[in-house]
């Protein structure tokens, strides 16, 4: 049995990762924001994260956020790692981040290079999106009448437990470095995607492309953001609906 710190070990990955390495019999470490034991914001650091740190085996690096912030956090993260002798940090990154010119893609790729650059031993996975990120797109998109969507443009979701598994196995691993990319199983556009989320739902609502502009868009247009030779993911998007309890799209009202 080892120890094993989980950054960002109370949302949707970290969640799922923290629970297969305990069922697996490690001690597992959660640290976040609102952790009871190690209540650490990583952009801060300080001495909550040195004691989140100190004796692990290995770190898994899930937390994150779109509104800023991500580089400093691995900063502090690396610096306490280093200080704690940590030997082995694994991080999630997205397949397409050295593709595809997206605000939040640039920032995943600069903390791999930090990471890479480190000295601290490490793994990087790279995966396609999670599907409940699908859901609350189209969540999102179909509070109006009629649902737009990026024209031409395709998803990979994966099953998020998925890749909990896989973090979980490389975490008591050795460092690897730049593992495989993990795609989902299926290769669809956006549009037919979310047909499947309103048909789920039991919505009727038309689905139209909307053509955008710019670099990011012409990318994913591209496909930058694919793994289809490596669409390893055995869950499909019907059958996280399936699975899934309130997470369809909504009414037009917003419930």
């Amino acid at each position: 049995m080892t120890t094993i710190l989980v950054t960002g070990g109370t949302g949707t990955l970290g969640r799922l990762v923290t629970e297969r390495l305990t069922a697996d019999g490690h001690e597992v470490r959660v640290l976040s924001r609102h952790s009871p034991r190690y209540p650490v914001d990583l952009r801060e650091g300080g001495p909550g994260l040195d004691a989140a740190v100190a004796g692990v085996s290995a770190i898994v690096h899930c937390a994150t956020t779109q509104r800023g912030g991500d580089e400093r956090s691995a900063r502090n993260l690396l610096d306490a790692a280093r200080r704690a002798g940590t030997g082995h940090l694994v991080y999630i990154s997205i397949v397409g981040v050295d593709r595809v010119p997206f605000p939040y893609y640039r920032t995943k790729l600069a903390v791999e290079r930090m990471i890479e650059e480190s000295g601290v031993g490490w793994t990087i996975l790279r995966t396609t999106q999670f599907h409940d990120l699908l859901v609350t797109l189209f969540r999102g998109l179909a509070r109006l009448p009629v649902v737009f969507v990026p024209a031409g443009v395709r998803d990979q979701p994966i099953e998020v437990a998925e890749v909990a598994a896989r973090l979980a196995e490389l975490a008591t691993g050795a460092p690897a470095g730049r593992v495989a990319d993990m795609g989902g199983p299926q290769v669809r556009t956006l549009a037919d995607l979310a047909r499947v989320c309103l048909r789920a739902a039991g919505r009727k609502r038309p689905v139209v492309g909307v053509r955008l502009f710019g670099k990011a868009y012409r990318a994913f247009r591209a496909g930058g953001h694919l793994a289809p030779e490596r669409a390893v993911g055995k869950g499909t998007f019907e059958d996280y609906l399936r699975a899934s309890e309130d997470k369809d799209c909504p009414r037009a009202d917003g419930s």
